[in-house]
């Protein structure tokens, strides 16, 4: 049975492993196997929202609810990140700085679904979309404190990189989440 206690405790050990990134990449994807689990221990996503399971120096562990129809623009991390998936679809579009110019050049994309799991290189650049109309619930596991690394987005895939706005996500979290809900109502 899954509990974020024992989750949060063997991400920890994993980090002392020679390459953490691909024993935590074991962790979530064993833990996706079975969704109805994680589901029971976090809720069934009914609501988006960012919510942190574990947060230290070394490592950063989130639940995110992404709500049906949220297009997030490409952001990079600048840790490795384990990404795992116990509902909807998270569809990603990978990229890499443009040498050339301002900008971004798509190099592919990678669609999640419910028991996927991926990981992501500490250079990875990605947008983040849930084409579905149900709610996507995610588990996210960065390689260091999340919140306090100093990180880039673009607003397209040809604006300049700017540093990366965490109000700017949560208003676009909300208003995907309002506009959904809306939706619901009418």
């Amino acid at each position: 049975m899954f509990t974020v206690e024992e989750f949060v405790e063997s991400c920890l050990h994993a980090l002392d492993e020679h390459t953490p990134e691909l024993a935590i990449k074991e962790i979530v994807t064993s833990s996706m196997a079975d969704p109805h689990e994680l589901e029971s221990a976090l809720g069934t996503p009914s609501e988006a929202g960012i919510t942190t399971l574990h947060r230290s120096p070394e490592l950063t562990i989130l639940n995110i609810i992404w709500p049906p129809g949220i297009a997030l623009y490409p952001h990079d991390h600048n840790l490795w990140a384990v990404i795992g998936l116990y509902g909807g679809q998270e569809d990603n579009t990978f990229y890499t700085r443009n040498p050339d110019a301002s900008g971004l050049v798509r190099t592919g994309t990678r669609v999640l679904e419910s028991k996927d799991s991926v990981l992501l290189a500490q250079d990875a650049i990605h947008a983040v979309q849930n084409p579905r109309s149900v709610y996507t619930g995610a588990i996210h596991v960065y390689g260091g404190d999340f919140f306090n690394e100093p990180r880039s987005q673009w607003t397209s895939d040809s604006s300049a990189e700017e540093p990366y706005d965490v109000e700017q996500v949560q208003r676009i979290f909300k208003f995907a989440n309002e506009r959904w809900l809306s939706k619901q109502v009418s």
